[in-house]
Formats: structure tokens, sequence, C-alpha cells
């Protein structure tokens, strides 16, 4: 099904997310609606990268509550699709006015990011089952039942719920929260907690959030993480106040380590036999000359490589409905990549499609920029994708460890040969990837 060309603005996007995508979407039977917090496109990507600051994020980036406390910098949905990339966000730190204490910590998130995107590289649907322990006779609940399922009474998980499914954005902070009160209070299956963020989030991606949920419930790490009242009340000072279940907090006591037995991991999660194919190319293939740009929702920025190296092709674009139909993701979502598809069409010929992918791409002669998912590598198999564009790494990606933060930082310092060492991960908060 071929789409029209959707028109710029916030009311337009909803529009044409209502009218074109109807039962694609988690609210069914409702209008779509954007993001009250995020608007999609490469000049709102600009525009909050230039006015990044980073005066007191050592110190305050975990904060939660209120909001004038934080200090994350808000760029993680433009990161998640492309319309920031990573080395030139590391580029962008020594432009800022912080002193170095608080770069090098802006740096090691960068650096938490570009792990997560190797760790999902790597391993792919793996991600799908515990990589290190599984949980014992953990409660199952459908999709559809997740939102209830967290105790909404408590301040510190209505106040993240309330922002993820009316903003699609949480603080790492928060995430923490409802992981550690989905999985570890409580004893709920890990996947399906997952899978409702996932939903929701505008930055939602399989390798940062399932990273976090691995680690967090402690089936991918040691130790699983229990938050308790202390943090409520340092991270979100004068919310525990507010709360109705103040004078019976369930949270006032660290939680018991939750009962878990160990399986056996993959061999990748310790060493890559083949680290060209988790990278993709390092220079463009070049086969011959493509008819179209295909871009997709990893890269959707104007300095995506395939659509930088090609500035006289058009461009496609396909909702990939099979996958939109299983994936029930947030109007939100929707909302802000129609958002920028209707920036990119002020500048370049696009067209955008609702279907499969195959059926609208097969036949195609494609330019695209390689995407470290597994989805991009299925299509990509039985796809004419004549020019295959490098992913823009900070780094390649290597053969050792990538088991735990520390143990991929250090490969890839041994391997690529820094010019000066990266700042060290604090001890004891290596929980996934954090949000910048």
């Amino acid at each position: 099904m071929t789409l029209p060309i959707p028109d710029p603005g916030r009311a337009s996007a909803e529009r044409y997310v209502t009218e074109h995508m109807g039962g694609l979407y988690a609210e069914s039977g409702s209008d779509a609606v954007g993001s009250a917090r995020f608007r999609g496109g490469q000049r709102e990507a600009d525009r909050r990268l230039k006015a990044l600051g980073l005066v007191g994020y050592s110190r305050n980036r975990n904060n939660a509550y209120p909001e004038k406390l934080r200090s994350a910098s808000t760029l993680s949905p433009y990161v998640r699709h492309g319309l920031i990339q990573l080395p030139h966000l590391l580029d962008r730190i020594g432009a800022t006015d912080a002193e170095q204490a608080e770069r090098d910590r802006f740096q090691t998130e960068i650096y938490h990011q570009e792990y997560a995107r190797h760790w999902y590289a790597r391993l792919g649907t793996k991600t799908r089952r515990p990589l290190r322990y599984r949980q014992v006779d953990a409660v199952q609940r459908s999709s559809d039942e997740a939102a209830a399922a967290w105790p909404r009474a408590m301040g510190c998980v209505e106040l993240p719920l309330d922002e993820l499914e009316e903003d699609g954005y949480l603080v790492g902070q928060t995430r923490l929260w409802l992981a550690s009160e989905w999985a570890v209070r409580q004893g709920l299956s890990w996947r399906v907690g997952e899978d409702y963020m996932f939903r929701h989030l505008l930055d939602g991606s399989r390798a940062a959030n399932r990273l976090g949920w691995q680690r967090t419930s402690g089936v991918g790490a040691d130790r699983s993480y229990g938050f308790s009242r202390w943090q409520v009340e340092r991270r979100a000072p004068g919310l525990c106040a507010s709360c109705d279940m103040a004078a019976a907090c369930p949270v006032m006591h660290w939680p018991s380590e939750a009962e878990r037995l160990p399986v056996t991991p993959p061999t990748e999660l310790h060493h890559d036999d083949n680290p060209d194919r988790t990278g993709g190319p390092t220079e463009p293939t070049a086969l011959h000359v493509p008819d179209a740009v295909w871009l997709t929702a990893e890269s959707l920025g104007m300095a995506d490589p395939a659509l930088s190296a090609h500035p006289e092709l058009p461009v496609v674009f396909v909702f990939d409905r099979p996958l939109l139909e299983r994936l029930q993701l947030s109007s939100k979502r929707l909302v802000f990549l129609v958002e920028t598809l209707a920036e990119i069409a002020l500048s370049r010929s696009l067209s955008v499609f609702l279907a499969d992918p195959l059926d609208v791409l097969g036949g195609m002669s494609l330019a695209a920029t390689f995407a470290p998912v597994p989805g991009w590598r299925s299509l990509n198999t039985s796809l004419d994708v004549v020019d295959v564009h490098p992913w823009p790494w900070i780094f390649r990606p290597g053969r050792g460890s990538i088991a735990s933060f520390d143990e991929w930082l250090n490969d890839v310092e041994s391997s690529q040969r820094f010019g000066s060492s990266p700042p060290p991960m604090p001890v004891g908060v290596d929980r996934g990837a954090s949000l910048l």
C-alpha cells in the first residue's frame, strides 16, 4: 500500500497515523497522539544537540523528580533513530562549558549506548532468553495486563508510568524502579515488562531496553537490582511525602534476592568468531548504481551514510505492516517517525509504503546503511542491496567478551588502542545501557 507524503506538523502527523495506521498501534480505537514532550525530525534533534549542557551532569543525571532537578540530556529518542549519531555526539562534548569530570561522565554514558548496540548486534534474538540465570516460578502476565500489574498507588511507580505513557520517555533512574518493582519485588516475567516498556518508549530499542531489563531483573547479571525508599527520597525529593502509601511504604527496605537458576550462556557472550558480520562493512560495497536509497527506522537522520552518498536518488521508507501488527507500538512512536519523514520529504524525493518490505522493495536496486539489528540482516539477504554503507560505530565490534560493560570496554581499549583511556565505569552501576 502506497501512502501519501505526510505534511509537516504535529497535527498533520497525528491525523496521518490515525487515518492510515488504524489497528497497528497500541491505543486501539483511539486517535493517534504524539508525545507531549518530543517532536520528530532532524531540526528538533539539531536544536536539542546544540542546547546540550553538562554542568552538574555527574551529580544530577539520576535525578527523577521534580523535573527541574534533572540533567538527563533527553537526546535518546534522536540517538535511537539515527537523527544524532553517537560519534557526532561524542565530538559535541568538547563544545560544552562543563568541567572535564562532567564531560567524562557523559562520555561514559555514550559508551554505554555503544556497548548496548555491540551486545545486541552480536547476540540478536538470543537476547529474548535469559543469558545467565532464569527466574524461578515467574508470574506470567499478558501484555494487555501489564499496565495494571504495576501498583500505581505508589508514587515512585505512578510518576514514571504516567511519563512513559504520555511522553514516551523515562530517565534512567525511573526505568530501574519500574523494572525492579516488576521483576524483582513482584516476581513477574521480565519479558512482558520489557515488551510493555519497549512498546511505549520513543527510544525503545531491543538493544538498550532488553539489556537493561536483563541486568535489572538479574537474568543477565550476577545479582538483581532492588531499589528502596531511600533512593526515591534521594532522587525524587518530595515524592514520598505526597504518596498515598507513604505510611505503609512497600519499598521501605531493600528486597530479598529473587530465586534464580543458572543457565548455559551462549558462547557469543564471551567470544565472537565473526566480528565482521556483527559490525557490517567497513566501506561502501558499491556493486553497481542503485535505483533508490532505502531508509530504515534505525537511521533516519540527514547524515545517514547512504542518504548522504546519493543526493540524487529517490528515497523509500516502508512501514513494516506485519511487524507493526505484532508489536502494537504506541502511536507516539509512529507520530514521531511520521514527523521525521515529513521533514525528509521537504528536501528529498520520498516514497512511503505500508506493507511487507519484501513486497515493496523486491526488484529494486537499493543503497542502504547497515543496521546492527536482526531484522535488517534478514531483509538484506532477500533484497538487492547493491550499495551497503557502514554503520557509524564509535568502535568496530571485536572478538572479546561482552558479558559486562567493563569487559567490553577493556577489549575495545586493547584492540583499538585509544589515544587516551576512557573514564572508568564506577563500581556497581552496570545495569545496562543508560539514557545519556
